[in-house]
């Protein structure tokens, strides 16, 4: 595809995008400010955002997107709990902190387990005609690196967005070619705000620990 054809296939999608697109759009930009600030806003924004492209995904014959989605409202509401608990001087119980070796063994046992199981999944549901252009190696990474990167920002862990920045990577052409090219430039711009999160998150680790020391 020559660059005249992206620039139409760009404007004929922006051309396409929905009012409630735009809305999951803004809301999870606004969402991925917040947790860069490390704000419990983070979560009922991002609640709008996922519950747009739970619908959405469905709508558009994505079962992929929609679990993720789907597992971002679940844990969304954990995280919430999670991240408004506070100690008797009113600061945040828990503290941002890099893994362990052991932490990233468990990361990556998490990510394959989901990797594996959503390949599978996806490849079946394409082959049983449940699904409309449906890429399952390149879903299944993106979602599989999603899942660990949520799972990870519940518990404050820095690494969480080295799997944001894989997912945003990869979420980019995905979503172009399946013609959600609005949602394309959204990964874009997540991909910017997850480098800016993860200098801001190592900052934040760093400056932890030397107080307690």
């Amino acid at each position: 595809m020559d660059l005249s054809a992206i620039a139409d296939s760009f404007i004929n999608g922006i051309k396409q995008t929905t009012a409630l697109e735009y809305i999951a759009v803004f809301a999870g930009i606004i969402s991925v400010w917040f947790s860069r600030k490390e704000n419990t806003w983070v979560y009922p924004t991002g609640l709008v955002n996922t519950i747009i492209y739970i619908y959405l995904s469905f709508k558009g014959g994505l079962p992929g997107e929609a679990s993720v989605n789907f597992y971002y409202t679940v844990l969304s509401i954990y995280g919430w709990i999670i991240w408004s608990r506070r100690n008797q001087q009113q600061q945040p119980v828990l503290k941002i902190t890099d893994s362990s070796g052991k932490g990233w063994l468990q990361q990556l046992s998490f990510f394959a387990v989901f990797y594996i199981v959503l390949y599978f999944a996806i490849g079946w549901l394409e082959k049983e005609g449940y699904t409309k252009g449906a890429i399952p190696w390149a879903d299944a990474f993106a979602s599989a690196t999603a899942y660990t990167g949520m799972w990870l920002m519940t518990r404050k862990k820095v690494e969480s967005w080295y799997w944001w920045i894989a997912t945003n990577i990869a979420s980019i052409p995905l979503y172009f070619v399946k013609e959600y090219v609005f949602t394309s430039v959204y990964y874009l711009v997540l991909l910017i705000m997850a480098v800016w999160g993860l200098v801001e998150w190592k900052r934040k680790a760093s400056t932890q620990n030397n107080h307690s020391l």
